[in-house]
């Protein structure tokens, strides 16, 4: 592994057409940091380090790629390459390109495909967007509970090197319905004439091939394997997922839940690979959105416009109001959506989140009222503009942030709980949603308590 200087030096000097130079600094990365320096670099010639790398390493690069630059690189190969490039794929990355392709490119390449390469291809697709079928690879190695260890042993050394990963052995039945799963480690350690049985304790995890992929992420996390065996409804093992896939699935969740937080739909590439037609319809329609609810939030203003006239004071503290109700708010919005995706609280626990997110409201209101009360009261040591009611109006900042602080903990904690439950992505219940609901109930807040406090001496 070279540092990350170093790859940058290599990044830089990479940008040549000089082959033979090509290829020795290409021999000086692995397959993973390659396609990382090409994927960052728009003046690396990809099409030419192609030209100068081995058929193993260059797949292994190419596995690694954005799916823009596979589909130039696949473009730019003769017949007989891109069909040994599509054949050598393994399996689960191949179906991640395929399934980002128009029809018509994706006829072209499966006609590339080996019968059995294409049989395969063909049965991972017919697994719905975004399960674990799509996810799966069918290189692994199975063994029989009648086997002998040396048996074992002699398969993996014959097979093991199509396998996806030799961690892990798994026992089938004869018609291949999974009854365990082994560490290799165990083969290796035991005598070699020890039955399978004899090591099998039948506590595996596995995986349905029509579940989202979202649930495999739980499984690792509970699991700690690096891959794990996905079967059907029945039992009967199709194939395997590791953790890098896994890994990926992660990040393209962990970035869809930022994006839509932040008041925005999930954009489907990169930030700077997004046309800039479709930035902007991701993000029109949730500023409509929010646009049209601080409307509500003027309308809330003009409904108190006399009061307004009457103690023009109160307007000074509209800001610092609204802003303390949205802060709070998207605070318990970010801790409770974080807390369902990592499994810590499930829907049925909303009572003990309104309890504790209750009492929480609370005391951080208190302590903002009480720091409000306090900074009016020291200002009436300076000047008069609060003028001889300024307790009332310290009365009315203060209660009015204990109950805007109160309602956006609320609203924060409890509204990812209910779209949870109507089947909708929490996250959509961004910060500028949660703020935009807490500004006009904390007018209608703030605006209530001025009327109680100041009626007859202001009002």
């Amino acid at each position: 592994m070279v540092s990350y200087e170093e790859k940058e030096l290599l990044a830089e000097r990479l940008v040549t057409r000089n082959l033979y130079k090509l290829k020795q600094l290409s021999a000086l990365l692995q397959p993973e940091e390659l396609a990382e320096v090409i994927n960052t670099s728009k003046e690396i010639d990809f099409t030419k380090v192609f030209q100068v790398l081995d058929a193993e390493k260059a797949v292994k690069t190419f596995e690694h790629l954005d799916f823009d630059i596979q589909v130039e690189l696949l473009q730019s190969f003769q017949v007989d390459q891109l069909s040994s490039t599509l054949n050598a794929i393994s399996p689960d990355d191949r179906t991640a390109l395929f399934e980002q392709l128009p029809p018509a490119t994706l006829q072209k390449y499966l006609s590339l495909l080996s019968d059995e390469e294409r049989k395969t291809a063909n049965q991972l697709l017919q697994y719905p967007e975004e399960s674990i079928g799509r996810l799966m690879t069918p290189d692994f190695i199975s063994v029989k509970e009648d086997w002998t260890v040396q048996q074992v042993l002699d398969h993996i050394r014959n097979f093991g090197k199509d396998s996806e990963t030799l961690n892990v052995i798994y026992v089938t039945d004869n018609k291949g319905f999974l009854l365990d799963d082994i560490k290799v480690r165990d083969f290796l350690l035991a005598p070699l004439q020890q039955k399978v049985s004899e090591l099998m304790d039948h506590q595996y995890a596995s995986l349905n091939a029509k579940d989202d992929q979202e649930s495999a992420i739980e499984v690792f996390k509970q699991t700690d394997r690096v891959a794990l065996p996905v079967t059907d409804f029945n039992g009967l093992l199709l194939g395997i997922i590791t953790i890098d896939d896994v890994v990926d699935v992660i990040e393209e969740e962990d970035t869809e839940d930022i994006q839509k937080f932040g008041g925005t739909e999930a954009l489907e590439d990169a930030y700077l690979k997004v046309s800039f037609r479709e930035m902007v319809s991701k993000r029109a329609g949730w500023l409509i959105i929010l646009f049209l609810g601080e409307m509500l939030t003027a309308s809330a203003m003009g409904y108190f416009t006399n009061e307004l006239n009457r103690a023009v004071i109160l307007a000074l503290f509209i800001p610092l109001i609204i802003s303390s109700g949205g802060n709070s708010g998207s605070q318990a919005a970010t801790l409770i959506i974080r807390a369902m995706a990592l499994g810590e609280l499930t829907i049925e626990q909303w009572w003990l989140v309104m309890r504790r997110e209750l009492l929480s409201g609370l005391v951080l209101g208190s302590i903002l009222g009480i720091i409000g009360f306090l900074r009016i009261a020291a200002w009436t040591l300076f000047t008069d503009m609060y003028g001889p009611h300024w307790m009332m109006i310290a009365f009315t900042v203060s209660f009015s942030l204990v109950g805007v602080v109160i309602f956006g903990t609320l609203s924060g904690s409890m509204l990812p709980l209910l779209l949870r439950r109507l089947g909708v992505d929490p996250a959509i219940s961004s910060a500028p949603f949660i703020a935009t609901l807490v500004d006009v109930t904390g007018l209608v807040i703030y605006f209530s308590l001025a009327y109680f406090f100041l009626k007859g001496l202001l009002l």
